[in-house]
């Protein structure tokens, strides 16, 4: 028996997890096998007008690696297209999850919809699908202890606006970058704060609102403290490009072209146009000691 889930699934937060949690244990009681349905790329990139400007938490592989990470058996992808977005509810039940993938029940969340007329009450959206032979489990809503309601759009916001503290809380990890170190204008070295330039690998995600941030950093395996800058740089750069540049504590190797995840933990400040490098590296010994 296969017992599967569908949705984008894009941070793969603490609802979600809920969601998913009760698939796995649905297809253990069943004795069946766990399958999540996912579609890429975002709706909301292929069908609206702020395509250009939508973000994402999780790219296609760390959404992966997390969902089979909680137990999940299989994880399929479908290519989300104009065309696909067209197709309705019933039509998806029987092409897709019951004829393709042998989908004997459905674990949803307590809102979700399918197909191009799921604007509908959820609950007729279930009838339809036990019509059809497709039994729906729907999951109550995630609700923190604090009692605040979670979803993926409220979690971008956060992260946009720097409340990387609100964001890490209702994903229930720390949201985190990962790309490749380039060259810089090695300025930071100069000043005895060298510093990691990072080159996202996946340039539709979710980047945090310009500032100075507590961060851990893992280069070769290894996890360090350190801090992060995103922005413009406007005490040494004199052009527009937006960088994201992370001092590493403790560590000064040439890491040029290696990969690097930094995990951002908490704003520590706005970033600043300082009168002079000394001033600014006045700032940035008393940012280490703040931070470490």
């Amino acid at each position: 028996m296969v017992v599967a889930a569908t949705g984008f699934f894009d941070g793969v937060h603490l609802g979600h997890k809920a969601v998913l949690s009760a698939l796995v244990e649905t297809a253990r009681q069943k004795g069946g096998k766990s399958l999540v349905v996912t579609f890429w790329p975002h709706p909301r990139a292929v069908l609206q007008q702020d395509a250009q400007r939508f973000r994402l938490l999780t790219t296609l592989e760390e959404k992966k690696k997390m969902i089979l990470d909680i137990g999940v058996d299989d994880f399929q992808i479908i290519p989300f297209t104009r065309d696909f977005s067209a197709i309705p509810a019933g039509s998806f039940f029987r092409d897709y999850l019951l004829d393709h993938y042998g989908v004997k029940i459905l674990v949803a969340g307590y809102n979700h919809r399918l197909g191009c007329d799921g604007v509908y009450d959820p609950s007729k959206m279930d009838l339809q699908a036990n019509q059809m032979g497709l039994r729906v489990i729907r999951v109550p809503e995630f609700v923190t202890s604090e009692r605040e309601h979670i979803s993926s759009t409220k979690i971008r916001a956060a992260i946009s606006s720097g409340n990387m503290e609100s964001a890490n809380r209702w994903l229930g990890y720390p949201y985190s970058l990962h790309g490749v170190v380039v060259e810089g204008n090695r300025i930071g070295r100069t000043l005895g704060f060298p510093t990691a330039n990072m080159q996202l690998y996946e340039p539709l995600k979710q980047v945090p609102a310009n500032g100075v941030y507590k961060v851990e950093a893992r280069v070769n395996d290894q996890w360090y403290h350190g801090m992060m800058n995103i922005g413009f740089r406007p005490t040494v750069a004199n052009n527009l490009e937006h960088t994201i540049e992370t001092h590493i504590f403790g560590f000064d190797d040439d890491i040029y072209g290696l990969d690097i995840t930094v995990r951002v933990l908490k704003h520590h400040r706005q970033e600043i146009a300082f009168p002079t490098l000394d001033a600014l590296k006045e700032q940035l010994i008393k940012d280490k000691k703040a931070l470490l």
